[in-house]
């Protein structure tokens, strides 16, 4: 135990940590500069060395900064079912980072003692990296940081994140979930896509075809690899495939959601379905141009409408009552969530923002389809659902309509990851819709009208002045904001208006929905207003929009 000390001590000599620099385990772990994260790297390393031996299973490190510009990166740790780490440890995790070089061992001790941690125990983490020039030396130094504490890393090389979290799951479940290499995530998804597209006659090769934007990342790079098993079920034309652009530069699907236009770099001919993945793979959004030139974007809740109606038709023709929920965040637009509660009769749930809540809250049902507004989502099933469809899909004794659902449910659960939100399995499970439903991009964008909103943000001197309950839609704190948002709201048809803090920085966020694109600026304007005055805005009103 004392030479696992000594080695610590020695190796985060060669990681030293800046003085005074403080970074927070945020909803997606550490994420800044790729200057200031290299000791951060070797603690993770620590830390996950820690929690493998806490839990008796394999831990996964991803260094990625995701959507982020290249010069940024960043570090996510997965736990033992491919989710992301429990709450406690994030804790220990920023306790770690933020540990001055002296500090270290006792911050390290601290750890050990609260959990009991067993040093004897072995230790193994997997570590996968995005395309950033950054990646590779950071990469090393959470290795290093197994390595001093005497476990054992696997280092999987350039991966998306949902493929790191997809083989510490089939690690710890000792293959049940699939094979825990790259070759294995890539049969299970296809085989899985032609199984439910294979009675799909007749497509046109337009009908088949798909442009997608890789935002110049590591999806781009695992798209080609994938794109050979796909035969002529899927054909893909790669744009921002990292041969010259910057990753995430005007391109990927941050940008394309955020700004509300196609990507640089993107052919797009109107009507033509398109794509965006983001900087390490877990989010994905559609969209085209009409006739007109007019840009049509298919978010997070588009996607899980039509994921949620498909699933809902699948279990009524299999006859099979499962208690099914969508769970969506106060961003979601109040026409997806009409369209399901009304017309489809699914359950809504709304969470707080971030996916851990997302993902927490869709464990909640037989079948949870949980995706945020910006395109991070996935489909979850209970063992118990997984087993009934099972039994469907080999009885015997049922008719034809039955079995054929089940057996394409089965296939449904094979082509999600059902560990985080994964662009490319969510892409192939689009794709396999609309082959099965006929359906055109405009056709699905049809389903149902977006409301017009906006979202703003007001700088205030501190965030933490905010307040909110009713999963973020309603304002607590400060006095009287709640009631100012409320008489502001009656004032527009089909409004809807909520703020709250950022996670990052001192700043609160504005949205507003409404029946006109001009009725939800104007909300969103005299909202961030009532917001500045009440409190505690800085550096000047916001000004009306431009």
């Amino acid at each position: 135990m004392m030479s696992q000390f000594q080695e610590v001590l020695k190796q985060s000599g060669l990681h030293p940590k800046p003085a005074g620099l403080v970074l927070q385990y945020g909803t997606a772990g550490f994420r800044t500069n790729a200057k200031k994260l290299d000791h951060i790297m070797f603690r993770m390393g620590l830390l996950a060395t820690l929690r493998s031996r806490k839990t008796k299973a394999t831990i996964g490190v991803m260094v990625t900064a995701s959507h982020n510009p290249e010069e940024d990166n960043g570090v996510k740790l997965i736990d033992p079912m491919g989710e992301m780490v429990t709450p406690t440890w994030e804790g220990y995790a920023t306790q770690l980072a933020n540990a001055e070089q002296e500090d270290l061992l006792t911050a390290l001790k601290d750890v050990i003692e609260k959990e009991a941690i067993d040093m004897s125990q072995e230790a193994d983490v997997f570590v996968g990296k995005d395309t950033r020039s950054s990646s590779a030396s950071l990469s090393q130094a959470v290795m290093d940081g197994v390595s001093a504490l005497g476990g054992h890393s696997k280092d999987y090389g350039l991966v998306t994140t949902p493929q790191l979290h997809y083989m510490v799951c089939c690690q710890n479940t000792k293959g049940k979930y699939g094979d825990a290499t790259v070759e294995g995530y890539y049969s299970k998804l296809y085989q899985a896509f032609i199984q439910l597209t294979k009675s799909v006659l007749n497509r046109t090769d337009d009908q088949k075809h798909l442009s997608v934007d890789g935002a110049n990342g590591i999806g781009a790079l695992k798209v080609r690899e994938m794109e050979a098993h796909l035969k002529k079920e899927l054909q893909i034309s790669l744009f921002n495939d990292g041969s010259k652009g910057k990753l995430n530069h005007q391109c990927g699907a941050d940008f394309v959601k955020v700004q509300q236009k196609p990507p640089t770099g993107v052919e797009m001919n109107p009507g033509e379905r398109c794509c965006s993945f983001d900087g390490d793979a877990d989010r994905i959004v559609y969209y085209f141009i009409d006739s007109e030139g007019q840009f049509h974007l298919l978010d997070g809740d588009k996607i899980a409408t039509l994921i949620s109606t498909f699933l809902k038709e699948l279990l009524t023709q299999a006859g099979v009552d499962l208690k099914m929920g969508a769970v969506q965040t106060a961003y979601a637009n109040g026409s997806s969530t009409r369209y399901l509660e009304d017309t489809m009769q699914v359950i809504v749930r709304c969470t707080k923002t971030g996916v851990k809540h997302l993902h927490h809250a869709a464990q909640e049902f037989d079948i949870g389809v949980y995706f945020e507004a910006n395109g991070h989502g996935t489909v979850l099933f209970s063992k118990a659902a997984e087993e009934i469809i099972q039994h469907l899909a080999e009885d015997a004794n049922i008719n034809d309509e039955r079995k054929r659902a089940a057996r394409m449910l089965q296939n449904t659960i094979n082509v999600i990851n059902q560990t985080v939100g994964d662009a490319i399995a969510d892409m192939l499970l689009i794709e396999a819709i609309l082959a099965i439903k006929g359906m055109t991009i405009q056709q699905w964008d049809s389903i149902y009208s977006d409301l017009p909103n906006r979202q703003l943000k007001v700088k205030v001197a501190d965030r933490r002045v905010i307040d909110t309950a009713d999963a973020e839609r309603r304002a607590v704190s400060p006095a009287g904001l709640q009631d100012a948002i409320d008489s502001l709201v009656k004032k527009y048809r089909k409004a809807r208006s909520f703020v709250r803090p950022s996670g990052t920085e001192d700043v609160v966020r504005v949205y507003a929905e409404a029946e006109t694109q001009e009725s939800a600026d104007d909300l969103a304007h005299k909202v961030s207003l009532a917001v500045y005055r009440l409190a505690g805005g800085v550096g000047g009103e916001p000004k009306q929009l431009l």
